[in-house]
């Protein structure tokens, strides 16, 4: 059964940096495509990020410039990378299969100064 857990979260001021992990377990991430999503109090999941089997990239507007997804495939595990982080920022981050609705606990992410 595929299994996800994200961890790195935590309390950051603005123009922080922080690096989010997500490790996978039940599959490999190496051949799958992943997501990375957000939600903010009060609000819906916003999509911030895919990265594909051959490690292409994509980014939402609010993420592009700032946040970068990669992978290693020897710890089975996908990062995001978030830099310049604003208030904006702040919520609980989530991974997923590309493919599947399925998420982890997630991991609170709180831009404040």
């Amino acid at each position: 059964e595929a299994q996800l857990v994200e961890s790195g979260g935590g309390l950051v001021q603005p123009g922080g940096s922080l690096r989010l992990s997500c490790e996978a377990s039940g599959f490999t991430v190496s051949n799958t495509a992943m997501t990375w999503l957000r939600q903010a109090p009060g609000k819906g999941r916003e999509w911030v990020s895919d990265i594909s089997i051959d490690g292409s990239t994509l980014y939402s507007r609010s993420a592009k410039g700032r946040f970068t997804t990669s992978r290693d495939n020897a710890k089975n595990t996908v990062y995001l990378q978030m830099n310049n982080l604003k208030p904006e920022d702040t919520a609980v981050y989530y991974c997923r299969k590309t493919d599947s609705n399925k998420t982890g606990q997630g991991t609170q992410v709180t831009v404040s100064s």
